[in-house]
């Protein structure tokens, strides 16, 4: 049987053929004619062989010789018994191996490369003890193997068995598995591989084990409901353990109870009082036997609904309980906290409807918590007030950081011109430790203290290590675009000698006529000695001031803090360079005592509300004070100050709402307030108005794990309970490190809308629910979703199931033994066999035949036939 892989080049036949006989004709040889024609049918069949060489003609036969590639199963699921078998099987399956060709494919979370030749098998990664002495390169190693195979992909190691199969063979795949995958669809690619797979089943682990296989609380309840924990704990032995049940972080159940081989049920009652959202975990400890300690802790997430709650940070918790006070009295739940309770977690916030800064500095708050409140209000709906202070806007170091960009207010602002003017030196250590991070977030925050300046403020720039630089000299700080360029070429290098440059700074503010004079010093490490105090002495003598930002655990805390103390400026002390540029923001404004208006003042309405609805402000007392600010473009300026700077203004911010109030609601700026009978009422209305709305009447939210994939069905009716049909519904997905996931879910019957997510990694997903009808937002509701231990640690028995599925939909056999691996005796392949060489070396010889059948006369060599006649 033949075959022509390219056939379309047979089409070179109907130029060539017809040049031939051209040639044939034209020809003026004097060569007999017989000749000729001899010559011209070897040439033809020299072009027809060419041609059908390049066409691929192909030789097929039948042949019953086998490539058989093993696929074996190295996850973690696969015990040390498992694993005994497998061996034992390939060593068995090898013997009946003949002629027959063999390849091996280990795969786990993800498939390696095939082999030709048999590798030992790779380490189980749970049986590998920790040890205080490995090395960084065995400890890498051995998170590698254990990131290999904490999953089981089946469907991506039989894509890439099949792919790899040559023709010419009767092939086969032999699937060593337990068949408990993790990820992919392993039977919708055995149907589409056409290829038989034949599957042994692994047993499963015979190892003792003991497991916390889920936390079952229900997905909603009502404040103060109770509710049972129930907590499923399976066992392949009899055994006895230790179970704790935490709420948070604090632990409310702790017994000790038997475990039967199985599945056992353990529940607890509780009730959740002032959270909106919990996390129950449950653990189980002190076990007589068990292998695998990754698996002994789940957890679960329960949604309380009830009061609004809104969690206040501030400075000092005590001066601003009046109006938690207040808003407690108008059915609204507060927590009051510092600012070293501000939440590092999404799940944290999510207990609020909306988070009230209250004087709270940007120093005092960490890159990630500021991340973490703008997806609480841009992906999650969640509401933000800044209050008004000391240390609030500008004065608290928040120009150009994540928060001002949340808020409908900018920190920075013209300066008034009846405002002192201020003289400022920004000295900067360059040495070699404040390379990378460090010396870039200096000159940011450099630039930054620059464009807060006022036009008749002026600045200068000086930079230290072994020596002292002028980076930019003493100026008008309207020359931003200048100062900026040369801050630029600043870079680190050099050691570490700091007294020269506050000499020099000293003596640019001496020539320099301002009203205020400021110094802001930053280092990273310890300064050759010199008389840093006396110098500060005579900044101070000279009515000048000196802040001192110490960068890392290598500075000089002890003698920067000394040197502030005696400057009558700050001290500032930071971990992390980031900080930095907020930390010269906050000097900078502070320095120059332009932030703050304390003249009294009765708030203007700019913009009418339903939010201050029945509210008399005309009637409100006086205010004394507040921080000035810029309102953003497009936000909404409710009340105003007899200046026209904005008192009250908010806007939305993606899914949530952000405000800003520049006065303060204590007693410092709002002691007047505090004793006007609508204070409270005030302060509710705002709240309601900028705070999360949820309506859990009207949406029923649904979730469903399998495996690491999450099925999320919605059920949606109006306010007459009517099916909402033709709406769009909006899905926003926040993993465990704060990334995003959107998607607009699908409906799948009346009322009932459907979607489908991944969940990767292991934490809390936050989800955000929002149903839109005719591009107007009617419903929102926030819910969250735990994912513990990979499946992979779950005891299972092997999914035969699955495996015989396999088997049979690919035309395989299901537990083959392995005596019978190659015994295919029915089954035969086309092998193809090239038949290019042969008819080019056919065309070779026909060549030197025409080439001597034109060089030689071969007439007298032939014989004139009796029947042929003539003279």
């Amino acid at each position: 049987m033949f075959e022509l892989i390219r056939p379309w080049l047979l089409c070179l036949l109907i130029p060539a053929l017809p040049v031939l006989v051209w040639f044939f004709v034209r020809s003026l040889t004097d060569f007999p004619r017989r000749q000729r024609i001899v010559s011209l049918i070897i040439r033809t069949s020299i072009v027809l062989l060419l041609v059908l060489a390049l066409s691929g003609l192909t030789w097929l036969h039948a042949t019953g010789q086998q490539f058989v590639i093993f696929l074996i199963d190295q996850s973690l699921s696969v015990g040390e018994n498992g694993n005994a078998f497998a061996d034992k099987f390939l060593d068995d399956a090898l013997q009946g191996r003949s002629d027959n060709k063999v390849a091996f494919l280990p795969f786990a979370h993800r498939a390696l490369s095939i082999q030709e030749e048999r590798e030992p098998r790779k380490e189980d990664a749970s049986k590998r003890p920790a040890s205080d002495e490995a090395t960084d390169k065995e400890q890498a190693d051995k998170k590698q193997l254990k990131q290999f195979q904490d999953g089981t992909d089946l469907a991506s190691a039989i894509k890439a068995a099949s792919g790899y199969l040559p023709p010419g063979y009767v092939p086969q795949l032999i699937l060593l598995t337990d068949g408990n995958q993790t990820t992919g669809d392993a039977l919708v690619v055995a149907a589409r591989s056409r290829i038989p797979i034949s599957t042994v089943p692994l047993p499963a682990r015979a190892d003792p084990e003991v497991q916390v296989s889920e936390v079952r609380v229900p997905a909603e309840v009502r404040e103060g409901e109770p509710f049972y924990v129930e907590v499923i704990v399976h066992a392949n032995h009899e055994d006895e353990g230790l179970v704790e049940v935490y709420r948070g972080d604090h632990k409310v159940i702790s017994e000790s109870r038997k475990l039967k081989t199985g599945e056992n049920s353990f529940r607890f009652q509780q009730s959740i009082e002032r959270d909106r959202l919990v996390v129950f975990s449950a653990r189980i400890s002190h076990l007589k036997q068990d292998t695998l300690l990754d698996n002994n802790m789940d957890s679960g997430l329960v949604f309380a609904a009830g009061k609004p709650r809104v969690l206040i940070i501030e400075s000092d918790p005590s001066l601003i309980r009046e109006l938690a006070y207040a808003l407690e009295d108008e059915g609204v739940q507060v927590d009051v906290r510092p600012p070293q309770g501000m939440p590092d977690s999404l799940s944290d916030l999510q207990n609020y409807e909306l988070l009230m800064l209250s004087n709270v500095p940007a120093t005092a708050l960490s890159g990630q918590q500021m991340e973490i409140a703008r997806t609480y209000v841009q992906d999650l709906g969640g509401g933000l007030i800044m209050l008004g202070g000391e240390q609030s806007f500008g004065l608290g170091g928040y120009y150009k950081s994540t928060l001002e960009e949340i808020l409908p207010v900018r920190s920075d602002f013209e300066k008034e011109q009846e405002k002192p003017s201020l003289g400022m030196v920004l000295v900067i250590d360059k040495s070699g430790s404040m390379g990378g991070d460090k010396i870039e977030m200096a000159k940011s925050a450099a630039r930054s203290a620059t464009e807060l300046l006022g036009r008749r403020d002026k600045v200068a720039v000086l930079a230290f290590d072994g020596d002292t630089y002028v980076i930019s000299e003493m100026q008008s700080a309207n020359n931003k675009g200048k100062i900026s360029g040369e801050i630029g070429r600043i870079e680190a290098g050099g050691g570490t000698t700091m007294y020269p440059a506050m000499e020099m700074a000293f003596e640019a503010l001496l020539a320099t006529s301002a009203k205020l004079k400021h110094v802001i010093l930053l280092t990273d490490g310890v300064s050759s000695p010199g008389d840093f105090e006396g110098m500060a002495q005579q900044m101070v003598s000279a009515k000048m001031t000196l802040s001192t930002v110490a960068v890392g655990e290598g500075s000089d805390t002890d003698l920067l803090e000394a040197i502030a103390r005696v400057g009558k400026g700050r001290y500032y002390f930071t971990t992390d360079p980031a900080q930095v540029p907020q930390i010269f923001a906050k000097e900078t404004i502070t320095a120059s005592k332009s932030a703050i208006d304390e003249q009294p003042f009765v708030p203007q309405i700019i913009r009418t509300t339903h939010a201050l609805k029945s509210i008399d402000i005309e009637a409100a007392p006086f205010l004394l004070g507040y921080v000035m600010t810029r309102p953003k473009p497009t936000s909404e300026v409710i009340l105003a100050t007899e200046k026209g700077d904005p008192l009250l203004s908010w806007w939305r911010y993606g899914l949530g709402m952000s405000a800003a109030f520049t006065s303060d609601a204590k007693s410092r700026w709002a002691a007047e307030w505090m004793t006007w009978p609508e204070f409270g009422k005030f302060w509710t209305q705002i709240i309601r108005h900028i705070m999360r709305k949820s309506d859990a009447r009207r949406m029923q939210i649904q979730t469903a794990r399998h495996g690491r994939l999450v099925s999320l069905s919605v059920d949606a009716v109006d306010d007459f309970g009517r099916f909402l049909n033709e709406a769009d519904i909006a899905l926003t997905l926040i993993g465990p490190q704060l990334g995003q996931q959107h998607s607009v879910l699908k409906q799948s019957a009346p009322g009932r809308y459907v979607a489908e997510f991944e969940t990767p990694k292991s934490g809390a997903y936050h989800l955000e629910v929002a149903l839109e009808r005719n591009g107007q937002v009617l419903y929102r509701q926030s819910r969250g979703l735990m994912v513990g231990y990979s499946d992979e640690l779950r005891i299972r028995p092997p999914n035969e199931l699955l495996l015989r599925s396999i088997a049979e939909t690919s035309g395989g056999r299901y537990d083959v033994a392995p005596e019978n691996v190659f015994d295919l005796p029915h089954k035969t392949a086309n092998r193809p066999t090239p038949l290019w060489p042969y008819l080019l070396t056919a065309a070779l010889l026909l060549f030197v035949a025409d080439v001597a059948l034109r060089r030689i006369d071969f007439s007298l060599h032939w014989r004139r036939p009796a029947w042929a006649g003539g003279n």
